[in-house]
């Protein structure tokens, strides 16, 4: 019995430690979680990503209108996100059925039924930017990156923006999610 404790105890300790190696430090999840944040919002910009353990955190307090997310550990591709303060709450339900096992369509639908109630606040008109790119292994700075726009209108159509509603050549503008709660204005710049 003793062994089977010690077993136990090594597994869960080792554990710990490949999680505790595989999450960036706090000072480059903060650093590379800016680089999705417009210029002008960096200084004050809140900032959310992972403690040690792998919990979601707030890394950064924030003195501005802008919060950024650091890369997501687990997913294989280097990402970073940055939105207006004003969606927090609603990438916030996200990530609360996400973490109830809730998949992308039961969390669209859930959101869609509770922003249609009232009950879940959705900003009329907010803006989120996400960035991209490759983490060189030896250096850990990020190359290719690479920015895309996200400009929040819930409801809009095609028809009430004058705006397509399928994908168009990068650099123009489309509606994404038209007529729903998560109807949004897409812009993919080209890549250079």
């Amino acid at each position: 019995m003793k062994n089977v404790i010690l077993l136990v105890l090594t597994l869960v300790i080792s554990n710990q430690f490949v999680n505790a190696q595989t999450i960036p430090p706090k000072e480059w999840q903060i650093k590379t979680a800016l680089m999705a944040v417009p210029d002008d919002y960096k200084e004050g910009a809140k900032v959310y990503g992972y403690d040690a353990t792998g919990k979601f955190v707030t890394l950064r307090e924030g003195t501005n209108d802008y919060i950024a997310l650091a890369d997501d550990p687990k997913k294989e591709n280097f990402s970073t996100a940055a939105y207006h303060k004003e969606l927090d709450i609603f990438m916030a339900r996200g990530r609360e059925l996400k973490s109830q096992g809730k998949d992308g369509k039961e969390i669209f639908d859930i959101r869609e039924e509770e922003v249609k109630s009232g009950k879940l606040y959705m900003p009329d008109k907010t803006t989120l930017c996400v960035f991209t790119g490759k983490v060189n292994p030896e250096t850990q700075e990020i190359e290719n990156g690479y920015v895309r726009y996200v400009f929040y209108i819930p409801f809009a159509t095609g028809e009430s923006t004058g705006l397509p509603i399928t994908p168009t050549p990068p650099g123009h503008a489309w509606i994404m999610n038209p007529g729903t709660h998560r109807a949004h204005i897409m812009i993919t710049p080209p890549k250079g």
